[in-house]
Parts: C-alpha cells; structure tokens; sequence
C-alpha cells in the first residue's frame, strides 16, 4: 500500500497517524555494491555505474506531493542521517527517520557517497512512505565523474533524486540575475550538468543537478517549488536540523 496525500480526503494528520501505528519500514531499496571499498575501489565503481543513472525523465510538479529532504550529519567518527518526508506544498512534515553509525570511509573529494552512503541505506530502509522525490544536500550530476552522492543513492532508491550543493564543486558558470529564480547553466567539458539557481534574492546560488529518474528542468522547478524565503530548499533544511550535531 501507498501512503499518499489524496485530494482532499486524506489529511497529514492521518497520515502521521498511520506511519506512527504500523512503521515497518516500505522503501524497498536497490543496493547495488558494499560499501567496504578503498578510494580507489571507489572510484571504479563509480566508473561502472555512471553510465545507468537517468537525467532524462521529466517529473510533472503537479504529481510531486511528498517531497523528501536527505541530509548527514558527521562528527567524532560518527554519521547520523536524516531523511524528513513533508508535503508539498505546505511542507507539513509527515515523517523523520533517523540512523547513525560509525563513519566508514575517510573524506575524499568526489567520493561523498562513500562516506555517507551506508549510514543513508540505513535511514531510507527505516522510511514508511514513498516519497515522490528526495532532495539531496550534495550532487547530483555536478560531480567530476556525473555520479555524486544524488546520483549513486538514487539507484538504491530507484525514486527521482536532486542533488542540491551549496558549494561548487566542478563546472563553471556565467553571471546570472541577483532575483529568485534567477539561473545560468553550470558546464564542465562542454557538458551542461545542472544550473546555478539563486533561491533567496541577492544570495548566493545554489548547485542543482539531477540526480536519477529526473531531468535538469524538473530538478529545477522541484527546486524552486521547495524554497520559501531561505537559500536552502525546506525539505533540506528540517533534515539538517534533524541530523542536528553529533
């Protein structure tokens, strides 16, 4: 069965309701390798599954009523996660999920996934709703090899991914408008892999790109569909707080 919100018939607080009565766990997850690898491993894993991430499906806003925001916390060798499930568009949270466990994998620039990958699988198993697509605070695409931690967890999830960075880490890209909305493409090697987006007028832009099962435009839309007055889509907001500090 799929909990959803129904047109006005089913309330968030039914919903709540019925996650908190029969939690089992619904998201059936897709792993796809271990995560007991080097850097170097990783890498060529990484290598391996580039080529079936899906940046071409467009996702429909009006379809999108639980939106999920995907957030890690790290701190003394320990990886807490947070995936919040709200609805859309009133952001009503409908369920926080929660895992954390040894952080297994040094920092390594490109290899994010690695490090919070496994304690992420944990949290997603946990998950008693479906939610339409999560939003990741990381890459997507954006990543030197096109799948960063957006990409990679989407195939556990086989659910539409957007990676949403706060930070640049590959590409480059042209001036854009000081107005919400506002957007330039971000391109590497003549590639375009997402879109600087400015969310908050006259505040820095954020890095979006898709993830899995998503295109570029829709990524975008969801995007700004999530924003309400802050620089960072809501959904990812409540999960950072949720992740809080370890």
């Amino acid at each position: 069965m799929r909990l959803s919100l129904a047109e006005g018939a089913v309330g968030v607080s039914a919903i709540a309701a019925c996650i908190a009565a029969c939690h089992e766990g619904f998201m059936k997850l897709h792993p796809r390798h271990g995560w007991a690898v080097t850097p170097r491993d990783a890498v060529v894993l990484q290598q391996d599954l580039r080529g079936e991430i899906d940046t071409s499906r467009p996702l429909s806003l009006p379809d999108v009523r639980l939106i999920a925001g995907v957030d890690v916390s790290i701190k003394n060798g320990l990886s807490r996660a947070a995936v919040v499930v709200t609805s859309l568009p009133d952001f009503a949270v409908i369920e926080t999920v929660l895992a954390t466990r040894p952080t297994p994998f040094p920092y390594v620039p490109g290899l994010l996934s690695f490090r919070e990958g496994p304690v992420l699988e944990e949290a997603f198993s946990k998950l008693g709703t479906e939610p339409d697509v999560f939003i990741f605070d990381g890459m997507g695409i954006a990543h030197p090899r096109r799948i960063g931690i957006a990409s990679h967890m989407g195939l556990w999830l086989e659910k539409p991914t957007i990676g949403c960075g706060k930070t640049l880490l590959v590409g480059r890209f042209e001036a854009l408008g000081l107005k919400k909305g506002a957007a330039a493409p971000l391109v590497d090697k003549g590639e375009t892999i997402g879109v600087a987006l400015r969310t908050r007028e006259r505040v820095s832009p954020v890095f979006i790109s898709p993830g899995h099962r998503i295109d570029l435009a829709s990524a975008v839309a969801v995007t700004l569909a999530a924003t309400t007055r802050f620089r960072l889509p809501e959904p990812i907001r409540l999960a950072h707080a949720a992740a809080g500090t370890l």
